[in-house]
């Protein structure tokens, strides 16, 4: 999973699994937390291309994110979220915190 985090211009983008569970999302908070404390990033991008489930582990996932990088003056953004994945996110209340691009 290494391969799907890269940092770029202080953006750090997150390319998520097809599942996004208990499991999954400690290691993916682990890394993200990471690199934005080590590597100097002001954003951070989840990109749900693959991602065809999340439970809410994802949502701490993203909520998490978004608490730690909003200490810095950072936004999270999201991006390739099927209608599933954001009506996960409008009944969380994420949409109000994430920025969803097109």
């Amino acid at each position: 999973m290494e391969d799907k985090f890269q940092v770029i211009d202080h953006y750090l983008m997150i390319r998520l699994p097809e599942e996004i569970d208990h499991h999954s999302s400690r290691d993916i908070s682990r890394r993200a937390d990471h690199l934005i404390l080590d590597e100097n990033v002001n954003h951070v991008v989840f990109d749900f291309s693959d991602t065809k489930f999340m439970d809410s582990s994802g949502i701490g996932v993203l909520a998490g994110r978004y608490r730690k990088i909003s200490c810095f003056g950072g936004k999270v953004y999201v991006v390739h979220a099927d209608n599933h994945i954001r009506k996960i996110l409008k009944m969380s209340g994420l949409m109000n915190l994430v920025e969803i691009m097109e």
